[in-house]
């Protein structure tokens, strides 16, 4: 996988092929869907995405840029779903 700026800008998504663009933004989704779960588990009925640490916040944009490029360019993201028994 292609390395992943700190900041991701237009000009470097434009660079990406379609195939790049799924792989980085599953990539930054197993990231902030990590980071998302420790605070969950952590805050409990508190949880509130803003308000979380810089780092989740930052995972959540990082990732909600490549989703937007997604769906500006109508790729589809397949994801496993987990299975949760109570």
């Amino acid at each position: 996988m292609r390395r992943v700026p700190e900041k991701i800008n237009k000009a470097w998504i434009e660079t990406l092929a379609d195939a790049e663009v799924l792989e980085v933004e599953a990539w930054l989704y197993d990231k902030f869907e990590t980071l998302d779960r420790k605070q969950k588990k952590l805050r409990g009925r508190d949880y509130n995405l803003l308000r979380g640490p810089t780092t989740l916040i930052d995972a959540w944009d990082r990732w909600s840029r490549m989703v937007a490029v997604t769906k500006s360019r109508s790729l589809v993201v397949r994801r496993r779903v987990a299975i949760v028994e109570a």
